[in-house]
């Protein structure tokens, strides 16, 4: 364990190193495109400036400088690790549970610069699907440099991601949560929880060193989001949440068959695959036109909305636009996260209905921008299936602690009211389900559950005497479909006899033969409290079909028969259970 923690204390490093480069070039070609090319500057929310470069051109078009970014993103991305397209977070997910955890060395390098330009040029995208793929890239780097195991390297995979959100997002507990949460929709990544809080936390402190040092600010920064003072002024408040638990669920599925029925439009369209994500930005930047809110990340307007700068009907607008956007950057192709789309969707979710309560009930809703975080965390909680993590990033990129209880409950709620659908498709519902762990799943299940669980009692058993003729048990072999009978004498096990043992008599001879000429006498059996995996192994070592299961202390007593079919039967019945 000490060995692992040191890693994941590594990996973290290394991921929040990472993190400030990816932001850093982020910024950058935010400057170079949209501030550049367009002379658009994106309101900003709490974000550190790190770029002070006066650079204008303003000679393109707002549709023309997205469509740029995303033409130079296709081609950077398709040409040197198409497993970069996309938000990212997938990926890894995919690598958890399919293949090892591993993933290729360049996909870091390729990921950053591919969705800072997507990103910084105006896509609908955010920054938490390329941070996790390259904390992921780097903590499967590490392992294959160590020559590390397999299980190793799904952990430093798991601490890679929980670093990356952890620092980026200026979040240590919820990017440690994210990272154990994300992999599954009804399950955590148990094992990594102790090295995914290290590797956040340690990934959190390098970024803000570094950050502080080269923007010239204190250590720790402020929150992303700048929040008044909040507080729940009423209990009539927590059925007003409700409302907004309700429609962050549905504008939750929404948004995952709307971002799924894009994507599948483009990946059935003849449109070359370099040039999709062009067509999508195009797309973006003309939606962008007439709504600048949808382009980027959009943080500065959930900080326009918390400090109530919105009308009803953009933050409306705001809604489904992003939900567009997003669906026609990320889906067609374009390099960039779906989590800060969902903050901003669930936060113009939640100021829809605060603003609207607080002109409705002033005297209930006091203080309206309470909403906007009750919609941000019920909304990842729904769409990202993390639940936990929802919670503690809001509360950390906010720093509200007071509306923990609300968070709480409305995250829930949402969570449970949208069921199984996800943004991220290769989520598995629990580790029973995941690849990675389908082998030690299987052992646990036989070795807790025991032999007398899954047998044929002896009062339920087709049986044979001694002195039966072996054309009496191939008649019996014919009327049950049994090929194979425990031999049984005033009510003593004395042997075993197999459809295999009877065809080796010659026809001419069955009518004379007894089962004692035949049968098997010696026995290997099994113990009703022996544990399936033990009674397996018996099994396969001397590759037999049955195990006839006798009392410990008279050991010819028969109590009952388990076969391999048996096994098999009780074994998926725990792991149905497993599911639930």
């Amino acid at each position: 364990m000490r060995y692992t923690i040191l890693l994941a204390a590594f990996v973290g490093a290394i991921s929040g190193l990472g993190a400030f480069i990816f932001y850093f070039l982020l910024e950058l070609s935010t400057r170079v495109f949209l501030t550049g090319l367009d002379n658009y500057t994106p309101p900003k929310a709490g974000d550190v400036e790190l770029v002070n470069i006066d650079f204008h051109i303003g000679m393109l078009p707002l549709p023309a400088v997205v469509t740029l970014g995303g033409l130079l993103s296709g081609l950077i991305v398709y040409k040197f690790a198409p497993e970069a397209e996309g938000h990212g977070t997938d990926a890894v997910i995919r690598s958890f549970h399919k293949a090892r955890g591993a993933l290729r060395a360049r996909v870091p390098v390729v990921k950053t610069i591919s969705s800072a330009i997507t990103i910084g040029s105006g896509g609908s995208a955010g920054r938490e699907g390329p941070i996790a793929q390259i904390g992921a890239g780097f903590g499967s780097f590490v392992a294959d440099l160590l020559r590390l195991s397999d299980r190793d390297r799904r952990l430093l995979v798991v601490c890679g991601v929980a670093g990356g959100i952890g620092s980026i997002f200026r979040s240590p507990f919820g990017g440690a949560m994210f990272g154990i949460e994300v992999l599954y929709k009804k399950d955590y990544e148990v094992e990594a929880i102790v090295p995914a809080f290290v590797s956040s936390i340690v990934a959190f402190v390098t970024f803000n060193v570094v950050t502080s040092y080269f923007a010239g600010i204190p250590f720790i920064s402020p929150p992303i989001f700048k929040i008044p003072q909040l507080s729940i002024h009423s209990p009539l408040e927590f059925p007003l949440y409700a409302v907004v638990s309700v429609l962050a669920a549905f504008f939750g599925v929404f948004y995952i068959k709307t971002f799924y029925t894009i994507r599948g439009l483009f990946k059935s369209s003849k449109i070359p695959q370099t040039l999709k994500p062009a067509f999508g930005g195009l797309l973006t930047g003309s939606i962008g036109m007439l709504l600048p809110g949808v382009l980027g990340m959009g943080y500065g307007y959930v900080q326009m909305a918390i400090d109530g700068k919105l009308a009803l009907s953009v933050i409306f607008l705001l809604i489904l636009g992003k939900i567009a956007a997003t669906s026609f950057t990320v889906g067609s192709g374009g390099s960039g996260g779906v989590f800060a789309p969902s903050i901003v969707i669930g936060s113009m979710v939640g100021a829809f209905i605060g603003y609207l309560f607080h002109q409705l009930f002033p005297e209930i809703v006091v203080q309206p921008e309470a909403f906007v975080l009750i919609g941000m965390s019920a909304f990842i909680a729904a769409v990202a299936k993390t639940p936990i993590a929802s919670i503690l990033m809001v509360l950390e990129m906010c720093g509200s602690y007071m509306m923990l209880p609300a968070l709480m409950i409305s995250s829930a709620l949402a969570y449970c009211l949208s069921g199984d659908h996800s943004i991220y498709s290769e989520q598995v519902a629990t580790r029973a389900e995941s690849p990675a762990h389908r082998m030690e799943m299987s052992v646990d299940v036989l070795k807790d559950v025991s032999v007398d669980e899954a047998m044929v009692p002896a009062e339920k058993l087709v049986s044979v005497s001694p002195n039966q003729k072996v054309s009496e048990v191939l008649a019996l072999i014919e009327k049950t479909g049994h090929i194979g009978f425990p031999v049984v004498e005033n009510g003593m096990l004395v042997g075993i006899v197999t459809f295999r043992d009877v065809e080796m008599v010659p026809v001419g001879e069955r009518e004379n033969k007894l089962v004692k000429d035949i049968m098997m006498r010696d026995l290997i059996v099994t113990y009703p409290d022996e544990s399936l995996e033990d009674a397996l192994i018996k099994l396969v070592q001397k590759d037999v079909g049955r195990l006839p299961v006798v009392d410990r202390k008279m050991n010819r007593m028969l109590l009952g028969l388990i076969t391999r079919s048996d096994i098999i039967k009780a074994h998926a019945r725990e792991v149905a259970k497993l599911k639930e």
